[in-house]
């Protein structure tokens, strides 16, 4: 989802990014594009560094979060923000980097995605975990990225706490459990089990997450 830095949009339109440009198309969201097949008319084209990326998925049906295997966490999916948000909360914070998968249609993986799990560590879960859930910069399709082994690396302030790797999380099995006495949605996520905790994240910081293949997911603390 993105809109151009001239004309500010909530919602944001679904594009397609080639290159150095994103190619608007035809769906209302990033739902329905995969509700759709997959495919959408084409419309107007900008410049890469003429837009907004906004979160993919802006309110997602359902946020399942993995600790392991065969154990999740709903979510709050009404915390979602994306790209270079600012995270409102002036207190010391906590950031479990993980990564995010999108499901399309009929319960199939639609793509993945950097998920930034903020919390409060001062509080008890869930309500920890209850204000933000970063998401985004783009999703990338399961044709053009294997989930498994991708390294992520997390910056404070350009100086680099965490790196890592996302391995060993059977995305298949996590689905089948998840969809278990259940509807799975377009646009509902399921989170990987996290590297690790980020701690000590002040006021005023710049926290980016990236993770290769995908893109980096920058947030402030706001000062």
């Amino acid at each position: 989802m993105f809109h151009p830095v001239d004309h500010p949009l909530k919602r944001g339109w679904v594009g397609r990014i080639e290159g150095e440009h994103v190619i608007q198309l035809a769906a209302q969201t990033l739902q329905a594009f995969f509700t759709g097949g997959g495919s959408a008319r084409e419309h107007a084209v900008y410049p890469l560094d003429g837009v907004q990326l906004l979160a993919p998925v802006l309110h997602p049906p359902s946020v399942r979060v993995f600790e392991d295997q065969r154990s999740y966490a709903f979510a709050n999916s009404a915390a979602i923000v994306g790209p270079d948000a600012e995270i409102l909360k002036r207190e010391l914070l906590q950031l479990l980097p993980r990564l995010a998968g999108v499901l399309g249609a009929e319960g199939a993986l639609g793509g993945f995605t950097v998920f930034g799990d903020w919390r409060r560590p001062h509080l008890s879960q869930p309500k920890d975990r209850d204000f933000a859930l970063a998401l985004g910069p783009v999703v990338v399709t399961p044709d053009e990225l294997d989930p498994d082994g991708l390294e992520a690396v997390v910056r404070v302030d350009a100086e680099e706490r965490l790196r890592g790797r996302f391995e060993g999380f059977d995305w298949g099995a996590a689905r089948t459990h998840a969809a278990d006495g259940t509807t799975l949605r377009p646009g509902d996520l399921l989170a990987t089990p996290a590297l690790d905790a980020v701690s000590k994240l002040a006021p005023g910081s710049t926290v980016e997450l990236e993770v290769e293949g995908i893109g980096v997911l920058s947030q402030t603390v706001a000062p």
